[in-house]
């Protein structure tokens, strides 16, 4: 069975990454472009000019590719990192929505019991102060502060 993990970090990340694989990419095909594109024949008869020919035709259908697929990796990029940026809205959002959710199902518990439901303790503040209590259910208790 196959996992698969997105983060929006991650999108982000590997939107970056691919940028800067695609601009390398570009800068040597740019370099080669000349090179390859003009091939000189290596003497006067009529088979070095053919071969030399060939070669540089060949050397332009490269390029006219690389163009194609230079174009292709920008605008992937740019729906990778439209994506990344969504996806860090929508957790935003939902996060935003379950603090409510979460609000309203600790609020009997905590006022029963003191302690929530569902949820991590605070972290203690004050030197030596303990750590909050975590959810009776679900959640770590909070770390304490340092010793004075």
């Amino acid at each position: 069975m196959s996992y698969v993990i997105a983060t929006p970090e991650m999108m982000a990340t590997a939107a970056f990454d691919l940028a800067r694989i695609g601009s390398q990419v570009s800068a040597a095909s740019a370099v080669a472009a000349m090179p390859t594109t003009e091939v000189v024949a290596a003497g006067a008869d009529e088979v070095s000019a053919g071969i030399a020919a060939l070669f540089s035709a060949h050397a332009q259908e490269y390029q006219a590719l690389s163009a194609q697929a230079a174009a292709f990796h920008d605008q992937f990029v740019h729906t990778l990192t439209a994506a990344a940026r969504w996806y860090t809205a929508t957790e935003i959002a939902n996060a935003a929505a379950m603090r409510v959710v979460l609000g309203a199902v600790n609020a009997p518990t905590q006022t029963l019991l003191g302690r929530p439901l569902i949820g991590d303790g605070a972290h203690g503040t004050a030197p030596g102060q303990p750590g909050g209590a975590g959810g009776l259910l679900f959640g770590n208790g909070g770390n304490g502060a340092a010793g004075a």
